[in-house]
């Protein structure tokens, strides 16, 4: 790529395309349009009503350092430094995992069932926060609601913090930084919503490198069976719940009805509820307390 050669938006794209291919990027051209519309703060479309547009030097040079850091397996959403999520913009940091379309599952569930609970306020914790993505979209969709959100990582609480404060949500949630329930262990909670580390051991290897090696690996393992988290969560959580209250977590494949039985050992569990996602997959295990 020369720099005295006049790059157009259609060239520099099939270009970075192909580039993208070589080096193994799993969608080339989508990671390619993102990152180019990104950089000109247009949408994707723009780019194809101005193929023939040429890029300046200093626009050709951010793209170069955005196209190394992609090939060098970065996510998108880390060297966009954002990631949108239930149609509304999160930052992300190496501190915080970048949201996926399948926890939007979990968010929809706990939107459904508080909605659904009598119209006074209703306060729920978040545990594992990362970005904040879950407990701000459970806020941002429903009203009269409070959350509490706990993160053993005091970077992601800072990320958490920073799209509370860009969502105007900063009034109605408290966070906190320590080990799942231990900094609100005396406090009690219409709900209480997790998506825990849940990849076995052994899996971790498994992953792409994107995930393997940039994300934070303390979001990602959750011990041998990928279950150590949902032990602590379902023999701590039903305590904290009030009567008639939920527990939602997101779970890893295969992992649903393992997790349902774990939260059905608990003397106070009524009744559980598996939720698939958009694949089909179990996805979401919901726990009613009894009322």
């Amino acid at each position: 790529m020369a720099n005295n050669e006049i790059w157009t938006i259609g060239r520099i794209l099939k270009w970075t395309e192909q580039y993208f291919e070589q080096k193994g990027v799993e969608s080339p051209r989508l990671d390619a349009e993102v990152l180019l519309s990104h950089l000109l703060k247009k949408q994707r479309i723009y780019l194809y009503v101005h193929f023939d547009e040429p890029l300046q030097a200093e626009e050709l040079a951010a793209y170069r350092e955005m196209i190394k850091k992609r090939v060098a397996h970065v996510p998108v959403a880390y060297i966009l430094g954002e990631k949108e999520f239930m149609g509304l913009t999160f930052q992300v940091t190496a501190d915080t995992l970048v949201p996926r379309p399948d926890t939007e599952i979990l968010v929809q569930a706990a939107v459904d069932a508080l909605k659904g609970m009598p119209p006074e306020a209703h306060r729920f914790a978040d545990i594992g926060t990362g970005s904040g993505a879950i407990c701000l979209s459970v806020l941002h969709f429903t009203e009269n609601t409070e959350a509490d959100t706990v993160d053993i990582s005091p970077g992601a609480r800072a990320v958490a913090e920073q799209n509370a404060a860009a969502l105007g949500l900063t009034e109605r949630i408290t966070f906190h930084t320590g080990d799942l329930l231990e900094p609100i262990k005396d406090k009690t909670y219409t709900a209480i919503l997790s998506n825990p580390p849940y990849i076995p051991q052994a899996d971790i290897e498994t992953l792409a490198p994107e995930v393997r090696c940039k994300e934070p690996m303390t979001a990602l393992c959750g011990g041998a069976d990928g279950l150590d988290f949902y032990r602590r969560l379902c023999a701590e959580a039903p305590d904290m719940l009030l009567a008639g209250g939920f527990m939602a977590f997101e779970v890893g494949i295969h992992q649903a009805e393992a997790v349902a039985n774990l939260a059905q050992e608990h003397p106070l569990i009524e009744r559980t509820e598996i939720i698939k996602d958009y694949a089909g997959i179990d996805r979401v295990v919901v726990a009613w307390r009894k009322k």
